[in-house]
């Protein structure tokens, strides 16, 4: 028999599980991003990953299919650095191989009028890259020297913004 006095602890323990179990199901776990991903070509149009590491490291970067629907993101592509990335920046080709990197998926051949998404990892998943996501067209309106990435605003909105990379390098970090 339940006295009249542990019914109220039981109770406020019951609500108190119900209350954790509900923001654990509708909490969604994210790596924080300490670095910002960006595109830019050489002097001969092919394609670089730009990364700039704001304060702790990337291992790798990852291209894929852009799609709100996660059985459409397919990797197009997928880069391993032979040491991590340390505070500052990186570029490397992404169709061919580059001094320093490894293709753990070589760059598959990329289409017109399909959004792609470049992002950078570490393997622990402790840090992330903010990704840039960008079509074809936008990869051929870029001209060697320039980058382009989802710049940050101080009251938090995000937009794909193409400028020189000694002004990605000053700026990027802004806003993490």
């Amino acid at each position: 028999m339940w006295s009249t006095t542990s019914r109220p602890v039981f109770r406020r323990f019951v609500g108190a599980v119900a209350v954790g179990v509900a923001l654990a199901a509708t909490s969604g776990c994210t790596v924080p991003a300490d670095a910002v991903a960006g595109i830019s070509v050489t002097a001969d149009g092919h394609l670089l990953g730009v990364m700039m590491v704001c304060g702790h490291r990337i291992d790798g970067a990852t291209l894929y299919v852009d799609s709100d629907d996660v059985n459409k993101q397919v990797t197009v592509g997928s880069w391993t650095a032979d040491r991590p990335l340390t505070p500052g920046l990186a570029t490397w080709p992404l169709d061919s191989p580059a001094a320093g990197w490894t293709a753990t998926r070589s760059l598959a051949p990329l289409t017109a009028k399909t959004t792609y998404a470049l992002y950078g990892w570490t393997k622990d998943d402790s840090w992330a890259a903010n990704s840039i996501s960008f079509t074809l067209a936008d990869r051929d309106r870029l001209t060697p020297g320039k980058v382009r990435y989802d710049s940050i605003s101080d009251n938090g909105d995000v937009s794909a913004i193409t400028v020189s990379i000694a002004e990605f390098k000053a700026k990027a970090c802004q806003n993490m």
